[in-house]
């Protein structure tokens, strides 16, 4: 008897046991990691964008197979990370394009399904290369075409078209030279492949009465080789990694993918008309957040220096010196003027993204030096600093500041080969004598301090108080600066975020600048997520 179809109930159970192989073999599938960007994620990217789309699926239990396809769909979409997990999205995508408005799939059902997706795909990658996920994919779907033409039950069409699937990744090498330079396959195909292997695992416990022999490929040579691939080299054209997500309605894809386009590399625009994933290499992150931002809201922006992270890799360890220093901060901005200030680790955290204990004490590590001291600038991070320093092996001080601000000013007296205590006090003095605010805006209506608030409204924050707030950005950036500055400040120095034009920030700076003219006004790009402007008065 054949296995001729699915429900969605069945899918689910398949698209579980996809996720839980994926679980199982991400580590192997991150080693195969080649690029000169060695973020080494591949698998953990596939299998934590496969996740969201399965918890969004299980969501839908007991739906028509089209509902559960276009639940994962939606899912992978807000959950996709890095290249593999966009393009894993879109082969989602299409594939649940394709079953829209089916109750049960058959065999030809599922060979389209797989044939949009990989075209779905393709579309998605502005340059697309062959030796790719992209060219497993379409192996994939040309053997379930096949697969259809020979009349093959669905169990068998599946088993052919994984096989296919297996031999594209295995040739992946010949259309790839770094790959056969650094003795691996395709990490992305590779994991597309361990897809199909769990829901080939899935479709023989649903046909249990069919014996079913799976081939795997060995997954052991990541580990010979993975050393040789960390040695293979790329000319880095662009070096921001720049993903986010756009969030707006009537979203122009296509006319937003050719304004992106000049500013870079490795372009992918994807999603619908209300959500839409961005990712580019450019070296030009300001500008493409702006370009987005016309069209809507920006969410999970992350900017990553691919330069520096295939520096690190290179470069010899730096020398052991007497005293380092940990710092937490967000945005590129921010994170770069850390590190010309000194800072030898910078953690990628703070308001709404508090490293855990684990992390700061991972950083601490990183640090070579026996004596460390480590800000969190930011109360929320405080206890987990304390946490860390308490468990870490070495000497480790904790400098209280509270916020970005006072972070940078005690940088600037940061001596790395001072006594630590006698340190950690001039940094601390330092601290204090900054004032800091910040504006962001409302996300629900209130009543607070004083001011009725909307939801969308600029509001100026200064130590959990509200000190102005309105639809207008100056009035609300003058309102907070008229109260932060007092008689005996001269410097104010705004730091603005990445959800703002540099434009914008700018005339904002020129305003003050006529308004406070007792006050020297500088203006550094943070790129900080959440808030317009971090400010203070010193």
């Amino acid at each position: 008897m054949g296995f001729d179809s699915f429900n969605g109930k069945e899918l689910l159970m398949m698209l579980v046991g996809s996720a839980n192989l994926l679980a199982e073999y991400k580590s192997e599938i991150d080693a195969l990691n080649v690029f000169p960007v060695p973020d080494g994620d591949t698998g953990t990217n596939m299998y934590l964008t496969f996740l969201s789309g399965v918890k969004e699926a299980r969501e839908k239990k007991g739906a028509a197979a089209g509902e559960i396809a276009a639940a994962m769909a939606q899912g992978c979409l807000l959950g996709a990370r890095g290249n593999s997990g966009v393009i894993l999205s879109q082969i989602l995508s299409g594939f649940a394009k394709t079953l829209e408005g089916k109750d049960r799939v058959n065999t030809a059902d599922l060979a389209a399904a797989f044939s949009e997706g990989s075209e779905s795909a393709y579309r998605a990658v502005m340059n697309p290369a062959e030796g790719t996920i992209l060219t497993v994919c379409k192996r994939l779907a040309a053997g379930f075409e096949e697969g259809v033409r020979r009349q093959y039950d669905m169990l068998r069409a599946m088993f052919h078209a994984y096989r296919q699937a297996q031999q594209a990744l295995a040739e992946t090498p010949e259309l790839l030279p770094i790959l056969k330079e650094a003795g691996v396959v395709d990490a992305g195909g590779r994991g597309l492949v361990v897809i199909l292997e769990g829901i080939l695992h899935a479709l023989k416990k649903a046909a249990a009465r069919q014996e079913l022999e799976l081939f795997d490929l060995a997954a052991t040579q990541q580990k010979e080789f993975i050393a040789r691939a960390r040695e293979v080299t790329q000319v880095i054209q662009f070096t921001y990694c720049t993903e986010m997500i756009v969030r707006g309605r009537g979203l122009p894809l296509d006319q937003l993918r050719r304004e992106l386009s000049p500013y870079g590399d490795c372009l992918m625009v994807v999603g619908n008309d209300e959500t839409a994933k961005v990712h580019i290499h450019s070296n030009h992150p300001g500008l493409v957040m702006e370009c987005c931002l016309r069209y809507g809201a920006l969410k999970n922006v992350q900017i990553n220096n691919m330069e520096e992270q295939h520096r690190e890799l290179k470069a010899p360890a730096d020398p052991e010196k007497p005293l380092g220093i940990v710092s937490v901060g967000q945005g590129e901005g921010i994170v770069n003027i850390m590190e010309s200030l000194g800072a030898d680790v910078v953690i990628s955290g703070g308001q709404t993204m508090n490293p855990s204990t684990e992390v700061i004490l991972e950083a601490i590590n990183r640090v070579r030096a026996d004596k460390v001291i480590v800000l969190p600038n930011n109360s929320n991070v405080v206890m987990a600093v304390e946490q860390a320093a308490k468990i870490s092996g070495k000497e480790v001080k904790m400098v209280r500041t509270l916020n970005i601000p006072q972070g940078l000013a005690a940088m600037l007296v940061h001596n790395p080969y001072g006594e630590i205590d006698d340190v950690a006090r001039r940094m601390s003095s330092a601290a204090e004598g900054i004032k800091c605010g910040e504006v962001t805006r409302a996300v629900r209506d209130t009543l607070m301090d004083g001011f009725s608030i909307s939801e969308g409204d600029y509001i100026a924050v200064v130590d959990d108080r509200i000190l102005a707030s309105g639809p207008q950005l100056y009035p609300v950036v003058s309102g907070l600066v008229k109260s932060l500055s007092g008689e005996d400040d001269e410097i104010l120095t705004l730091y603005y975020g990445a959800g703002i034009f540099g434009s914008e920030a700018e005339s904002a700076a020129e305003g003050l600048r006529k308004d406070y003219r007792d006050l020297e006004i500088e203006l550094h790009y943070g790129g900080q997520p959440h808030y317009q402007f971090i400010i203070s008065a010193e």
